[in-house]
């Protein structure tokens, strides 16, 4: 019994004093790597957040170095999170559209039978981490504002399933919907496609696959909160200012991207230079994708013309899918640009991803596609995730999500 006691003790020390390190590690990451713009409002709060967040991916690094658990796994419990409570404003059921698993959410407040607005939602996680459970917050509280009856995909992830699966998940689960949307009380003519980060990315792709199959009902409208959009250019102005502020850092968001394909950690520092696009792509695309088509107020904070790294034709290589419009949707035609439907697009001041949406908003008004543009002045990548959660909730969270309800209930039939 001493012995085991002993044991024991020797145990909770060494646990003690791995814990600590690892905070201070964190700590002292944080502090040094992180940027939080003076003056941003929760400022502190996102900082905080950032911590925790850095705390589960090093746990998740330090037991998958040990081979204990896989740190992706560790990642997506710490997305999941807490399962809210019951809601008996809503009527919630698990259900497969096809192959595909999803949750569907009727509100309890009355409404002509087969008239409500139905949304599909696309969960963000760049396709490797996000689950039903995960926005389960998101859904309800879109439900339960705009009165619609919402659709949360639980596509399959990467690696376990390997792209584009993720993107034939929701384009089954779409088709299925648009095609049997009186079944669920839903108006067919009034689907919205919503999605946020690389959810929004599967929405633009998504959007413009549907506008090219026949005999299904056209997509209302599509809502993108804060899209990655193009793997062409990482030097536009929002990668250089914001490429330290949290919670998606420059290196950590082209990390999580590539790593969808594959693509060795060792090659991102490449990838972020550019080194991966060939000058006649650059060329091909300039139209479209140039720190030139940012208007000059968002240059303000700093801007710099850099030039690309020497390109690899492995890198290259590699990189190809990144740049089909399914992962890329900023660089589909305007055959299809013009056709897709109205748009709400939010951005964020304080995001790598910033210049995508307003290259796409241009795109999309060029193309005469009707867009509601919202920009969070003192918002940051994932703001709205953060719908529903009490005292992590921003003050810009709910801003954010106002402004895409009164998009959705603003919609005509």
């Amino acid at each position: 019994m001493a012995f085991a006691s002993m044991l024991w003790t020797l145990a909770s020390y060494v646990g003690i004093f791995l814990t600590s390190w690892l905070l201070a590690w964190m700590a002292y990451y944080d502090i040094t790597r992180t940027h939080i713009p003076p003056g941003m409002t929760d400022g502190v709060k996102l900082r905080v957040c950032n911590l925790i967040m850095n705390c589960f991916i090093g746990l998740g690094y330090f037991l998958d170095k040990l081979g204990i658990y896989s740190q992706l796994k560790v990642i997506r419990i710490a997305f999941n999170g807490i399962p809210p409570r019951k809601d008996s404003r809503l009527l919630i059921k698990d259900l497969f559209f096809e192959h595909v698993p999803v949750r569907v959410y009727w509100p309890n407040s009355p409404s002509p039978a087969g008239n409500r607005k139905g949304l599909l939602y696309v969960h963000g996680g760049v396709g490797q981490v996000g689950s039903i459970q995960a926005y389960e917050r998101v859904c309800r509280y879109l439900a339960r504002k705009s009165n619609s009856v919402v659709v949360n995909i639980g596509y399959r992830l990467s690696p376990e399933y390997p792209p584009p699966i993720q993107s034939q998940d929701c384009l089954a689960a779409a088709i299925y919907f648009l095609k049997n949307a009186k079944d669920y009380g839903v108006d067919p003519h009034c689907i919205v496609v919503a999605g946020d980060s690389s959810g929004a990315t599967g929405t633009a792709a998504l959007c413009q696959e549907l506008v090219g199959i026949p005999d299904i009902p056209r997509v209302r409208a599509q809502v993108l909160i804060y899209p990655f959009l193009q793997a062409l250019d990482f030097s536009l102005p929002s990668y250089q200012q914001n490429q330290s502020v949290p919670i998606l850092f420059k290196k950590r968001a082209i990390s999580l991207g590539f790593r969808y394909f594959k693509v060795k950690t060792d090659d991102v520092e490449q990838i972020m230079k550019n080194a991966h696009a060939p000058e006649a792509l650059r060329v091909k695309y300039k139209k479209w994708v140039s720190a030139d088509l940012i208007p000059d107020e968002f240059k303000v904070r700093g801007y710099k013309p850099e030039v690309p790294a020497p390109f690899s034709e492995e890198l290259y290589r590699v990189s190809k899918p990144a740049l089909e419009t399914w992962f890329s949707p900023l660089l589909a035609e305007d055959e299809i640009i013009r056709q897709l439907p109205e748009t709400f697009l939010l951005t964020c001041e304080y995001d790598v991803l910033r210049d995508d949406g307003l290259l796409y908003k241009k795109r999309l008004e060029d193309n005469g596609v009707a867009v509601t543009w919202h920009h969070l002045k003192d918002g940051f990548h994932g703001i709205a995730y953060a719908i529903d959660l009490g005292v992590i909730e921003f003050q810009g969270t709910r801003i954010a999500m106002q402004n895409i309800i009164d998009f959705l209930l603003g919609l005509s039939k």
